[in-house]
């Protein structure tokens, strides 16, 4: 009889000195994978959904282990995915994370400007960078000819 996908994972699964079940099969960027009914499926959402339950349509499995071959279920949860990228250590995690400008200004109330694209500035710094920009420009010459 041939074994169920959480038959062939737990079969692959040691477990390390954190408590993690890592899964020794084949991996793609850290993550194990097996195949199910002849489709490649992440083995750590085989196993959650075999022991716990379906993941809920658009969340996503988030490691709170932070091992990306760690299949032990109660390491899992479902989350967003914006949820996921913000605890992990990822470029947009650690913009959210700070709470100042690089010249020590605070990224709050009136000093807080988002701009178009989404992004937090420095109100003091954005002011004090167009001021800069607005000089050099006046105190160029016009080497164009025109009076």
């Amino acid at each position: 009889m041939k074994a169920s996908p959480l038959e062939r994972v737990l079969r692959r699964v040691v477990v390390d000195d954190g408590g993690c079940w890592r899964c020794t099969l084949t991996h793609i960027d850290g993550y194990a994978q097996v195949r199910v009914d002849g489709r490649i499926q992440y083995a750590h959402r085989v196993v959650y959904e075999w022991l716990v339950d379906q993941i809920p349509s658009g969340l996503t499995l988030d490691h709170l282990c932070r091992v990306r071959d760690c299949v032990r279920p109660d390491h899992l949860e479902p989350v967003t995915m914006r949820e996921n990228l913000m605890r992990g250590s990822t470029f947009a995690a650690r913009n959210a994370a700070k709470t100042h400008c690089p010249s020590g200004h605070p990224y709050t109330g009136v000093n807080l400007y988002l701009n178009p694209q989404g992004g937090r500035e420095c109100r003091a710094c954005r002011r004090a960078r167009k001021r800069a920009g607005y000089r050099a420009a006046s105190n160029t010459p016009n080497w164009g000819g025109a009076s």
